[in-house]
């Protein structure tokens, strides 16, 4: 079976991933604080900088390692194994059996992490009032 994509390129993974988190490239592009066409640059390219691909990850909502290890085979296989699960009852053994969606789990993870920031903007909103109550008392 040959490969999609290449197997390590960069920016195609980027570029498949972002696709499949339903993400326009003008909207990476804000969230890295870049211009589209840097972004179609990335896409475009074989290799990218490790500090860059850490950026690109976390606006992704993914880990380096996710964008690393991505592939078109992965996808399709994980995608068929639900087809195969709903016909037979899982007893295809071609295919893995998930028991969670990893989509989802990451999904989670990025909500807990969106809640935990607005915690902490809450905290900072909290120490800034608490502050100018005392400068006020005095």
């Amino acid at each position: 079976m040959s490969t999609l994509i290449k197997p390590n390129h960069i920016g195609r993974k980027i570029s498949r991933i972002r696709e499949l988190r339903d993400m326009k490239q003008e909207a990476l592009a804000q969230a890295l604080g870049m211009s589209q066409q840097t972004v179609s640059a990335i896409e475009n390219s074989e290799t990218i900088e490790d500090e860059k691909l850490a950026e690109v990850a976390k606006a992704l909502g993914v880990t380096v390692e996710a964008i690393k290890n991505f592939s078109e085979e992965n996808m399709i296989s994980y995608f068929n194994s639900f087809h195969d699960n709903s016909t037979n009852n899982g007893q295809n053994a071609a295919y893995p059996i998930y028991n969670f969606n990893p989509l989802d789990k990451l999904m989670e993870v990025y909500d807990e992490k969106e809640k935990l920031y607005e915690r902490l903007i809450q905290a900072e909103k909290d120490k800034v009032e608490y502050l100018e109550k005392i400068i006020k008392g005095k």
